[in-house]
């Protein structure tokens, strides 16, 4: 058996952020985790993390290019710059749970089996969520391996607030994918 403390937090969003990143550094310390991977929309929490984990491979996981708008990419050119001079990697790319399935909700109004997925894991809440699918991705893209666990950071809107050890997996093997633990969420 093995104890770990879990932190639950009172509320989701960005007040957790450093808490997360400071509960998420001192287990990938003492776990010997070399990985981890951040999703960041504007690059502002990414940037906070390749400063937190400057001796760590971090691989910062944005939005889509055309989420918000078609063409346009919300990571600002200046945080992009912060990261890669900081030693970071940086993932756009469709999401894991929400690429065609989301086109055919829009075009037909009934949901596909991604989308059905990722609202169940929105039952642990949404950085549980976001942590789990850009897991995904970021193995898909080749940037972190299936058999080594990664700090996979996620949250709810803006910041982090949700950090968990994770065993990757790519898209096509999801079940796989494994929450080891479960290091802070919101409550």
């Amino acid at each position: 058996m093995t104890k770990i403390q879990s932190v639950l937090f009172s509320n989701p969003g960005s007040e957790n952020t450093e808490a997360t990143l400071s509960i998420a550094k001192k287990r990938a310390e003492e776990l010997g985790i070399d990985t981890l991977v951040v999703a960041s929309t504007s690059g502002e929490t990414g940037v906070r993390a390749v400063q937190a984990f400057s001796n760590h491979k971090v691989v910062i996981v944005t939005h889509t290019t055309g989420l918000q708008a078609p063409d346009v990419q919300e990571l600002t050119s200046q945080n992009k710059a912060e990261i890669l001079e900081k030693g970071g990697a940086i993932l756009t790319a469709t999401h894991a749970l929400g690429g065609v399935g989301r086109a055919v909700r829009r075009k037909f109004n009934t949901y596909q089996v991604d989308e059905i997925i990722a609202q169940t894991l929105r039952i642990f809440g949404q950085g549980t969520k976001v942590a789990c699918e850009i897991a995904l991705m970021a193995a898909d893209a080749g940037l972190i391996r299936t058999d080594q666990e990664v700090i996979s950071i996620g949250g709810t809107g803006k910041g982090a607030d949700t950090a968990l050890v994770i065993k990757p997996a790519h898209t096509h093997d999801f079940f796989d994918l494994g929450v080891r633990e479960v290091l802070c969420k919101p409550r």
